[in-house]
């Protein structure tokens, strides 16, 4: 599986047969999508502008944005409710987490989590191999209760998102209060955005930090 960082918590999932995943495509955050992005599937975790921009993805592909089952080809995804803010949805209303299940890999988008660790949310997350994960506190989690996801679900590897890099306009944190929180030998930095991921390279089991520059180009 491929897996391309488009900025926010904007993601290009491409199978190794070629079908390809667009998760929460953004605007307004003070850095553009890359032009011409296309996609199969487009999933959208909520209905915020920097979340469910789906005129940036060209036409044609299927959107989901429930909590729901949902299968094309040979992508499975599976929708989960959570909680935008960390009092039951009162502020920013509800979140949906995608597992999409691509090459034999379960990758876990959290959206805009807002509410902490639980056990509840914990047994509807299962023990998915990757997370992509907001960090950036203020609309979503901290970096430090971020943390606990980690060390509770134990994945394979984490990716971050939804942090402020240089050029970006909302108020959130940086990606450096997340990734100081883990040993500098188990971050790895990825300069063009794009990553191959395969089930071999895990059989050391060793976990993974991914920090991945934006993609600015498809």
């Amino acid at each position: 599986m491929r897996i391309q960082y488009l900025g926010h918590s904007c993601f290009r999932l491409t199978s190794t047969s070629g079908v390809t995943v667009v998760t929460d495509p953004y605007s307004g955050v003070g850095y553009e999508m890359p032009a011409r992005v296309t996609a199969d599937v487009v999933t959208v975790s909520h209905g915020h502008f920097d979340h469910n921009c789906t005129q940036a993805i060209e036409s044609p592909f299927v959107v989901t944005d429930q909590a729901q089952d949902y299968e094309f080809k040979d992508l499975r995804i599976h929708g989960v409710t959570s909680f935008h803010d960390p009092v039951g949805g009162a502020l920013r209303g509800e979140n949906v987490m995608f597992t999409i299940e691509i090459d034999g890999i379960q990758v876990c988008h959290f959206g805009d989590l807002g509410e902490a660790c639980s056990a509840e949310l914990l047994r509807k997350l299962g023990k998915p191999d990757v997370l992509l994960l907001p960090i950036g506190g203020t609309y979503t989690i901290t970096a430090e209760q971020a943390k606990v996801y980690v060390d509770e679900l134990s994945p394979k590897m984490v990716i971050p998102m939804h942090y402020r890099p240089q050029d970006g306009q909302l108020d959130i944190q940086s990606a450096d209060a997340f990734l100081k929180l883990f040993d500098a030998n188990s971050v790895e930095y990825v300069k063009d955005g794009e990553y191959v991921l395969s089930l071999a390279e895990w059989e050391m089991g060793k976990k993974k930090i991914l920090y991945l520059d934006r993609v600015e180009r498809i």
